[in-house]
């Protein structure tokens, strides 16, 4: 069995390293107008994770642990973070909850396969895991996908993806208002900081939780 020094990567790891640097480099547009290059995968793991921004975190957990291998190369890995960052203020990494509005019309035509996601007697008639359901009762249409009462999944993953850039760069660039979706009036301002204390103050005033698609709330 082949061993790795403890201040090295494998071949896979470099592998993986060199696979994510071609995507960040690679020039695509986020914007509402543009589109995610096809290398972003946004078909894995449906109804709840096939959406662009997922790839995008998802990615981000490999740079932290080899930054600490391999420190010299910050450079690159911040990079990579920078661009995976950059990417979720885009109008596409919130395109569920911009776009998901109301109940989802095709719930009486689900697949079998997501009767595990929904509470049997409610079949039929009940929105499954993923449908994001901006603007039903009593909340209306948010388009800040921050600043909603739902929407856990996307403000608390990217405050992770940010502190991950924090973390590894050293820098505090993502502590400087940054502007999200920037799709005419709805183009909103934040900041690292400004976002996980949004989040705080959401679980504060929620103790049974906060919702991920809206009436949702995860027990785990």
């Amino acid at each position: 069995m082949m061993t790795v020094a403890p201040d090295t990567l494998h071949e896979r790891s470099l592998g993986w390293l060199r696979y994510l640097h071609r995507k960040v480099t690679t020039p695509d547009s986020w914007e509402r107008d543009g589109q995610p290059h096809e290398h972003w995968d946004d078909r894995t793991g449906p109804p709840m994770l096939s959406w662009h921004r997922f790839d995008l975190v998802d990615s981000s957990y490999a740079m932290a642990l080899m930054a600490d291998t391999t420190p010299a190369w910050r450079e690159v890995y911040s990079e990579i973070l920078d661009g995976l960052c950059s990417r979720h203020t885009g109008w596409w990494a919130a395109s569920d909850w911009l776009t998901q509005f109301g109940h989802d019309p095709d719930r009486e035509h689900y697949p079998d396969e997501y009767r595990l996601l929904v509470p049997g007697d409610h079949w039929g008639r009940y929105d499954v895991p993923g449908w994001t359901a901006n603007g039903i009762e009593p909340y209306g249409v948010q388009m800040d996908p921050i600043a909603a009462d739902g929407n856990l999944f996307f403000k608390g993953f990217f405050t992770l993806l940010l502190g991950i850039y924090r973390y590894v760069s050293g820098d505090d660039k993502w502590n400087r208002p940054f502007q999200m979706v920037r799709d005419g009036e709805h183009t909103f301002t934040w900041t690292h900081s400004r976002i996980a204390e949004f989040l705080a103050n959401q679980w504060h005033e929620r103790q049974i939780g906060c919702h991920c698609e809206n009436v949702k709330i995860w027990p785990f």
